[in-house]
């Protein structure tokens, strides 16, 4: 930029180097042109005074040929806008506020696009700034930006199920993964209590029969829970290396007592390990895990903790960490084998990076920003939320004459909730009706039964945050589908 002596020359660049700026201009090419062409006696003399011409580069985009043109006009509307300087600032001011309003208006969002609502017992609906959290940029799993979003996720993981020494793996992979994971603490030949509430209690079982456990089940009807006098005379009949129990089935949409199972096995063999399926619950339901003197929380990313799936989650206990060094045989697995991911998930917490197997970063950027807003409030508003949301949920239906597959109402999810379908309506007319009006549910699981009921979830953010509306919308969405389908009167 040039020095100018007189005010006509600040005001001669604001006309022609300002406006050449602007995403419209205030004075055209043509109107330049045709000033000049209609005031031939303005050019005379022009070029006397070498230090007021402007050049080229001050003109911007309004590039003229003529030099003398150029320094004319200038001359011209510098007089011109020093005479109706207040008009040129009506102007000025206007301009600003159009583009301040401009850029704050277009600046990107991270506003979810209308979509069918997920509203099956997982993957779970996402909130806005998780999915933000998705789209990083690539990263190294090594960079000193991650390094400590790693470790705070891992922290936070501890705050989730209410522990203060239990060591946390965030693994690449899915739910299964945990169980898969659980080959660290048993070898070939150990007894394993399962306590079985559906198709989940059957498939750890087999999980755990892979590597050479010997499984007994403790069965209970479909949507029942074994009671607590059936788990005493079962762990009181033999000695167990590890009981298993899954917290909320997500086949049946029953709930275990697990700090009841803990306080039985414990009782009668402190050594057994307490292992809790929370791929449903953790997130959810309560969980104190060193209050209840649970060994091992298993969970997934995509339901309670409203994360993409992904990501296995594994608690274990000091003890369970005992009994795997203690081991007499090596770990029969590769990449499960916790003298891989131990030293890992330390150096993280420590702040130092470390290497076994790449993480899934992206997934983990999200998980900490889901975590950092469950652990903004104390975990009990979390618990006490669910668990109103789906007490009224559950009246709600059985208002509306449904019946449930929970039995009882303490043995009943809070996360979601399983409901039997009326005689002569199926699956394939309930499902897709509503998923035409926006919601997205799921069928049964249950080997016994799966034709003839369904799975609604209700978790996360569609419970933490009513303005989203998404548990009503489930609600009017249920009631037009069975209305249509001549259940319920119009």
């Amino acid at each position: 930029m040039n020095v100018w002596d007189s005010p006509s020359d600040w005001i001669r660049f604001w006309i022609f180097e300002y406006n050449a700026s602007l995403p419209f201009n205030l004075l055209t090419n043509q109107t330049l042109h045709s000033i000049a062409i209609n005031k031939p006696r303005a050019i005379d003399g022009l070029g006397k005074n070498k230090k007021s011409r402007l050049d080229g580069s001050t003109f911007g985009c309004l590039v003229f040929r003529e030099k003398r043109v150029t320094n004319m006009i200038g001359r011209k509307y510098a007089s011109l806008f020093c005479q109706q300087w207040p008009f040129f600032l009506f102007f000025t001011v206007i301009f600003f506020t159009v583009f301040v309003l401009y850029g704050i208006l277009t600046i990107p969002t991270t506003t979810m696009a209308p979509h069918k609502l997920c509203m099956i017992p997982g993957p779970i609906e996402f909130h806005e700034d998780v999915l933000a959290a998705m789209g990083t940029p690539a990263t190294s799993h090594v960079d000193p930006n991650f390094i400590p979003v790693f470790g705070e996720s891992i922290e936070m993981v501890r705050k989730v199920v209410l522990s203060e020494k239990a060591q946390p793996f965030i693994v690449s992979g899915s739910g299964t993964l945990g169980w898969d994971m659980m080959v660290n603490l048993i070898e070939a030949g150990d007894e394993v209590l399962v306590i079985n509430t559906g198709y989940f209690g059957d498939h750890f079982a087999e999980c755990l029969e892979v590597y050479g456990a010997k499984i007994t089940h403790l069965r209970a009807p479909v949507g029942g829970r074994p009671s607590a006098d059936e788990i005493k005379q079962a762990v009181a009949g033999k000695k167990y290396k590890m009981v298993t129990v899954t917290h909320v089935d997500t086949s049946t949409g029953v709930l275990s007592d697990i700090k009841s199972v803990a306080e039985i096995v414990k009782a009668n063999s402190p050594e057994t390990l307490v292992v809790v399926d929370g791929v449903c619950s953790v997130g959810s339901e309560e969980i104190r895990f060193d209050e209840w003197n649970l060994d091992v929380v298993i969970t997934g990313s995509q339901k309670g903790l409203g994360v993409p799936p992904g990501l296995s989650i594994v608690i274990a206990s000091p003890h369970a960490i005992e009994t795997f060094k203690s081991r007499k045989t090596p770990v029969p697995s590769y990449y499960s084998n916790w003298n891989k991911w131990i030293p890992i998930m330390q150096a993280y917490e420590s702040r130092k990076p470390a290497y076994f197997a790449t993480p899934a970063v992206q997934l983990i950027y999200a998980l900490h920003s889901s975590l950092k807003r469950i652990t903004s409030q104390p975990m009990e508003a979390t618990f006490a939320k669910h668990q109103q949301v789906a007490s009224n949920f559950r009246k709600t239906v059985q208002d509306l004459g449904f019946k449930l597959l929970a039995h009882t109402e303490e043995g009943a999810a809070n996360g979601m909730t399983a409901i039997w379908l009326p005689e002569g309506i199926t699956i394939p007319q309930v499902v897709p009706s509503l998923a035409t009006k926006g919601v997205q549910i799921a069928g049964g699981l249950h080997k016994d039964c799966a034709p003839k009921y369904i799975r609604i979830g209700h978790m996360g953010i569609s419970v933490m945050e009513d303005e989203r509306g998404h548990i009503q919308k489930v609600i009017d969405s249920f009631k037009q589908t069975f209305t249509e389908l001549g259940y319920l009167k119009a």
